[in-house]
């Protein structure tokens, strides 16, 4: 039954579409699933044995789990080399002596909130200058009314007083 179960784990973290990975006290890899290694494009074997922070810079995360036992949930991180935004979930297993990553890939919903809020931005802009230009022309109708107008009161002060003259 032992192995059953093993297989099951293996299985588990193979299939996980959750990039896992796991570093050792001195931070070498070395532990990683597919997912993972699909998330940097690199292969398991690139991986195993190098220091995390080559591959993935800023450990301080992993080193406070390690020197304090604790747990770091749901913290969200990007990792530009490689064109990821990730939410970590970093953990101990203090039986072990070695610290675990959980890496869920939000990359595609950061990407569609970013392109939201850019399109935002584009109609804010967008809208701002029909305003203004709604303005510009607001202004010139209005001076072109009061040259029209005041070409108007001139006409009829002459006609005004051409009747006048007549009359008088």
């Amino acid at each position: 039954m032992p192995d059953v179960s093993k297989s099951l784990w293996e299985l588990l973290w193979e299939y996980d579409p959750n990039g896992l990975i796991v570093v050792d006290p001195e931070m070498r890899i070395t532990l990683v699933n597919s997912s993972f290694c699909r998330m940097l494009k690199m292969e398991a074997e690139d991986l195993i044995g190098r220091p995390a922070y080559e591959v993935l810079g800023d450990v301080e995360d992993f080193e406070e789990v390690r020197d304090n036992q604790t747990v770091i949930p749901a913290k969200e991180k990007e990792y530009l080399q490689y064109g990821l935004y990730v939410r970590e979930v970093i953990f101990p297993i203090q039986d072990e002596g070695i610290i675990a990553c959980i890496i869920v890939d939000l990359t595609h919903e950061w990407q569609q909130k970013q392109d939201l809020l850019k399109l935002k931005h584009q109609t804010l802009e967008q809208v701002n200058r029909v305003v203004d230009n709604q303005m510009k022309v607001a202004q010139e109708i209005a001076g072109l009314l009061g040259e029209t107008t005041a070409a108007t009161k001139v006409s009829l002060l002459s006609l005004m007083s051409m009747l006048q003259q007549e009359a008088g």
